[in-house]
């Protein structure tokens, strides 16, 4: 269960006001509109959520990273859990055309926003609950999901993961985290949906103690 990121950097060119989140702001009435995964959470006013959330070509250089990492091929299948608006599966897509995407995610907002060219390929669908039989995928992403899941149904969401997959290594979980006080400071002023809130080592316990067997990596407010 190895360490590796593919997001950090990307992360980082974005810039966060986290004071004025917490200070300007209603954070309650902010946090139960940014749950419901509605347009206010995706290409509303950033008190929200992402404040616009359009494609601007931004992951490509991240779907390169994993393709070459996993050596994917146009002959494997990928699964997307919490694929948003399909931005990274699209990039992946583009790169290499023969090969099987498919996304899930809770917001209905997000699929009908979706990148047109693959909206046939997203579904709606619980990461606790994936509707596909064992062992159906080659590789197995979630990026920013798993955190928006209380532990109970964190288990099921890891556990899912390691079902679906057909190698249980060929996986790769990215959620939100904090390695010391400021950022842990920083992660509760800025989360509008995180319901498990753990620090790098609290996750790795969680990782090993699922059984997960792949790839993990975190973002962090610096």
């Amino acid at each position: 269960m190895p360490y590796h990121d593919f997001i950090m950097k990307l992360h980082k060119k974005t810039s966060r006001n986290y004071l004025e989140r917490v200070c300007d702001h209603d954070k309650i009435e902010c946090a139960t509109i940014a749950k419901q995964y509605g347009r206010d959470y995706w290409d509303g006013d950033r008190r929200y959520g992402y404040g616009g959330y359009s494609y601007d070509g931004r992951w490509e250089g991240v779907a390169r990273d994993m393709i070459e990492h996993y050596q994917l091929t146009e002959s494997d299948s990928i699964l997307d859990i919490g694929c948003g608006k399909g931005f990274l599966l699209y990039e992946m897509k583009k790169l290499l055309p023969g090969i099987r995407i498919t996304g899930v995610d809770i917001s209905d907002y997000a699929l009908m926003h979706c990148k047109p060219e693959i909206k046939d390929s997203l579904h709606k669908g619980e990461a606790t609950s994936l509707p596909y039989e064992d062992r159906s995928f080659d590789y197995v992403m979630s990026l920013g999901t798993l955190h928006n899941l209380k532990i109970y149904d964190l288990e099921k969401a890891v556990r899912e993961i390691g079902r679906v997959l057909k190698n249980p290594e060929r996986a790769y979980i990215m959620v939100e985290s904090y390695r010391n006080e400021a950022e842990r400071v920083n992660l509760l002023y800025w989360q509008l949906t995180c319901e498990s809130f753990y620090s790098v080592d609290e996750w790795e316990w969680i990782y090993h103690r699922f059984g997960y067997r792949g790839d993990y990596s975190f973002i962090f407010f610096e």
